[in-house]
């Protein structure tokens, strides 16, 4: 199994980045998937979770700024994450919820004006 996190990078605070996760090599449309991330000095956790039928659950800090969503055709993930604050700055990863499988180098989202 893969997991290829992108669209990370640098964004002032304000503003919005999309991310994508593309998953091979196993049956994404019977998942629950969910985005996770790693600040600096900190453990890794789940921010956002999706469910095969499209339910959608945000953790505190990010409810009502960050949209996860999927495509089950295109094996693919994605988090839309508007009005980044500093505080978002981390690696984030996608996997499935509760996550089963290695977790990939993910993509940094770095929040600085």
């Amino acid at each position: 199994v893969q997991l290829q996190a992108s669209g990370g990078g640098l964004a002032q605070p304000g503003g919005s980045l999309r991310l994508s996760c593309t998953v091979s090599g196993t049956f994404f449309s019977l998942d629950t998937m969910g985005w996770y991330r790693q600040a600096p000095g900190q453990g890794r956790e789940l921010i956002a979770s999706i469910t095969v039928a499209g339910t959608t659950t945000y953790t505190d800090s990010v409810r009502g700024r960050f949209t996860i969503s999927r495509d089950n055709d295109r094996n693919r993930l994605s988090l839309q994450m508007t009005r980044l604050k500093p505080e978002d700055t981390a690696v984030y990863f996608c996997n499935t919820n509760p996550y089963q499988y290695n977790w990939g180098q993910g993509t940094l989202v770095t929040v600085s004006s």
